[in-house]
């Protein structure tokens, strides 16, 4: 089993990572976790206020994944952690695959919620086939899907548990940087979208799995100085 994590271009001031993630599992599968902002951006960009998004042609998901031998129709399962502008730019792109989401984030994004319509031609695509899920779920040995609403209603983390490297979390914007790892302390941001109680219980998860785990380590969604110091792909963990 490896896990890839993907380098999509970054978000300025801070040099913000967006990331992207493949478990390729040990029968074959091939596990896509999030697509970040529309390819369209390497070319022009819309960028949010007070944000400038970068991505160079390498940083497009497409060339990402041929770099590890990969084209969009090999991708089994996209997992949608939530369908934020930089996380699901380019859902379009696996129509082979099968879209793993929370069944109450979809629902919440079909029905038409403003934040969530940049990206619907993407996400909404009609030639796109979801499974809707409720709660955790194991979809392959090896890979748990973790409920972890907060940020949004129906977010969802990913645990991942490497035969050499141990378990590693997937955090997303669960807890987008470690400084917000400790569930009493952390701060809330204008994008967390839910009550305070959601997003101290997930931070809260994340953490005792983390700890129950004995995990190697835990991915935040956004940290800059933590991405710096992990293996991109075409590296990976084993």
């Amino acid at each position: 089993m490896r896990l890839y994590l993907i380098h999509l271009g970054v978000m300025q001031p801070g040099e913000i990572p967006v990331p992207s993630y493949l478990v390729q599992t040990n029968d074959g599968a091939n596990i896509l976790i999030d697509t970040g902002w529309p390819r369209s951006f390497v070319d022009c960009p819309i960028n949010p206020i007070g944000l400038t998004i970068e991505m160079r042609p390498e940083d497009a998901l497409a060339s990402r994944l041929a770099e590890i031998g990969l084209h969009p129709s090999d991708i089994d399962y996209l997992v949608c952690t939530h369908l934020d502008d930089d996380h699901s730019g380019n859902h379009d792109m696996f129509e082979s695959a099968e879209l793993i989401i929370q069944r109450r984030h979809y629902d919440l994004a079909k029905s038409g919620h403003p934040r969530f319509a940049a990206n619907r031609a993407f996400w909404g695509h009609p030639s796109l086939r979801y499974r809707p899920i409720d709660g955790d779920f194991d979809l392959a040995p090896g890979v748990k899907l973790l409920e972890t609403s907060g940020h949004v209603p129906g977010h969802q983390s990913v645990l991942v548990r490497l035969p050499v490297t141990g378990a590693v979390l997937l955090a997303a914007d669960a807890v987008m940087h470690s400084s917000m790892a400790d569930a009493e302390t952390r701060r809330l941001f204008v994008t967390d979208m839910q009550d305070e109680a959601s997003i101290r219980r997930s931070t809260q998860k994340i953490s005792d799995i983390a700890l129950s785990e004995n995990a190697a380590f835990v991915v935040y969604g956004h940290d800059a100085q933590q991405w710096s110091t992990l293996r991109h792909s075409p590296e990976f963990y084993d």
